[in-house]
């Protein structure tokens, strides 16, 4: 976030300078070229930045995670969001941690990544019911039996189509 906001400053001196060079070329340029050259380049280093953040972002995963959905961002005060959305959030699936029990083979235990802009990644242990289509987070409370039963868990219906839920349930430990 800082290298950000110090490449959009940077940006904006850069814009000035080039505003302030072509006024100094042409004379009739008018003043208010300076800061409307600082803040388009300003504006377009931080949409750049926006529009980038998914791209480097996946880049830098480690293997054995991989992208299973993304959350598209359209915003009024953004028009050009409207005719090409920007990702700003990402779900990925750790298929290196994924663990089957040998008495429930149908589920299947992986852990799955947040991915929000502007915010840290957030890591949480999920079990995935492949053949009812259906997802536990392994949060405070939760208990694994030795088993392979959950006890505990609170399970949300995703269904089988589900992203997440598809990719998970690929997954082979």
């Amino acid at each position: 976030m800082l290298y950000e906001l110090v490449a959009t400053i940077a940006a904006g001196f850069l814009g000035a300078g080039v505003a302030l060079i072509a006024r100094r070329m042409v004379r009739s340029l008018p003043r208010w070229l300076v800061p409307i050259g600082a803040g388009s380049a300003m504006l377009i280093v931080a949409i750049a930045l926006e529009y980038s953040w998914f791209d480097r972002t996946r880049a830098g995963l480690p293997d054995g995670v991989e992208v299973a959905m993304t959350r598209d961002n359209r915003a009024f005060w953004r028009p050009w969001t409207y005719l090409y959305a920007f990702v700003d959030g990402f779900i990925a699936v750790d298929k290196g941690s994924t663990r089957n029990h040998a008495n429930v083979p149908q589920n299947r235990m992986v852990d799955i990544i947040v991915f929000a802009r502007w915010q840290p990644p957030t890591r949480v242990r999920a079990v995935f019911d492949c053949d009812a289509g259906r997802r536990a987070d392994i949060v405070e409370g939760v208990t694994l039996a030795d088993d392979g039963a959950i006890n505990g868990a609170r399970w949300v219906d995703t269904g089988l189509d589900h992203p997440v839920t598809r990719m998970a349930c690929a997954a082979t430990s």
